[in-house]
């Protein structure tokens, strides 16, 4: 079978796999979550097998070690994906929950259902994580997904989707409401894009040129976020030893992922005590700072930052500085360079803080604490298919009410239109 083929059948197989979904109950939903979780522990030793066959190839390519690390599935990592199904499985089931009801004038109660989206796509790079979480999710919501995954983990999500299939077919649940791509053909993904007549959305993950290719091919909606450009401003009234903790967790704990501190933002009043120790502790971890002018003349041993610098997502140990004149400033900086995606204020100012919650749109805004929080898992929604920074029909991490949508729904008793 041609690959042309293959994707159209996947896509036939994945519709009438959403349709069964759909009216899937919660208790068997629920109980292939828990199931796909305990088969994820009980086969770990299988997993990693396969999972270092990926990683071997990955590493004798040359991949950089960041992307080795979101590639590995460690002891960890599979504790963490099995945690997360089980907690997608406690969660309220939203299909079928009427979120608004009235009454019109005429007697009509006219309200609103939340309903799956059907079939979900998913095309994503180095991380078969994600092949887990976002399975569990779209079972949670009563979608099927069709999952392309790169090259580079191949055999780990062709494995992964097995144990999730097997979990499927254990409860009476359609195996096809989770297919992996099984081939590395890169023409997979055109043709999975031509889909319009089986897949209902598309979600692509991984870096800006993946998800600007998938932006101009797709025939059907896209969410999407092009990168992560992310901000933390210490305010003139910042308590320093907590901006200090927090900016070397946004930076440091992870850089190569998207929620990951690109830039800091430091009061003028605040800089000259601050920055040379934030500074130290941020080059004693290694982190290679690209600062303003301003921020030279207090810590010279910055590099100069270029425009291109307020711009960048390094996905590294690398940090943009500038000290900024007011909050105004700095808010305005967010807005031109950012990528509304994930930005933080740090001050004991109360009003200053709400102010901030209030204009800064991105998807998620934090007061006093780190980037890194956004997150699906991190906020409660038990796991993430991605991080939404366009705002139809989701904005922020998306978890299971953000895959489904909604059907009106009408009550009468007789009302004919005149």
């Amino acid at each position: 079978m041609d690959v042309s083929a293959l994707v159209l059948e996947m896509g036939q197989k994945g519709k009438n796999a959403a349709k069964l979904m759909a009216n899937a109950g919660t208790d068997k939903k629920n109980e292939a979550l828990r199931i796909m979780a305990d088969l994820l522990q009980e086969k770990r030793k299988h997993i990693q097998s396969e999972n270092a066959k990926d990683v071997t190839a990955a590493k004798e390519s040359g991949m950089s070690k960041a992307k080795v690390d979101r590639l590995t599935l460690t002891d960890k990592v599979i504790d963490e994906m099995a945690a997360g199904l089980r907690e997608v499985s406690q969660l309220p089931d939203p299909v079928g929950e009427v979120t608004k009801m009235w009454t019109r004038p005429n007697g009509l109660r006219v309200g609103k259902m939340r309903i799956p989206l059907g079939v979900i796509g998913i095309i994503y790079e180095s991380r078969p994580n994600v092949t887990v979480d976002a399975a569990g999710l779209c079972i949670k919501a009563g979608n099927s997904v069709i999952l392309r995954g790169g090259s580079e983990a191949i055999n780990s999500n062709r494995c992964l989707s097995e144990i999730l299939q097997e979990a499927l077919s254990r409860v009476g649940l359609p195996g096809d409401a989770v297919q992996v791509v099984p081939t590395t053909d890169r023409e997979a993904v055109l043709e999975l894009l031509k889909l319009e007549d089986y897949i209902d959305l598309i979600i692509p993950r991984g870096g800006e040129g993946l998800i600007r290719f998938v932006v101009e091919h797709a025939r059907m909606p896209v969410l999407k976020h092009y990168k992560g450009v992310c901000h933390i401003y210490i305010d003139e009234v910042a308590e320093y030893d907590m901006a200090e903790k927090i900016c070397l967790n946004a930076k440091v704990q992870r850089p190569g992922v998207c929620n990951a501190m690109e830039t800091l933002l430091i009061h003028k009043k605040a800089a000259p005590e601050m920055l040379p120790k934030l500074a130290k502790s941020l080059r004693d971890a290694g982190v290679e700072l690209r600062g303003c002018e301003e921020a030279r003349k207090i810590v010279p041993e910055m590099k100069e930052a270029t425009e291109d610098d307020w711009y960048e997502e390094y996905l590294d140990l690398i940090l943009a500085v500038k000290v900024v004149g007011s909050m105004d400033e700095a808010m305005s900086h967010i807005a031109k360079y950012g990528s509304d995606h994930t930005e933080a204020i740090i001050t004991t100012d109360y009003r200053r803080a709400h102010r901030f919650l209030s204009e800064v749109q991105s998807s998620v805004v934090l007061v006093n604490a780190s980037t890194r929080f956004n997150d699906g898992f991190q906020l409660g929604l038990g796991a993430e298919i991605g991080i939404s920074t366009s705002k139809l029909h989701a904005f922020g991490p998306m978890g299971v009410e953000e895959l489904t949508g909604s059907k009106f729904i009408v009550f009468g008793d007789g009302q004919v239109r005149s």
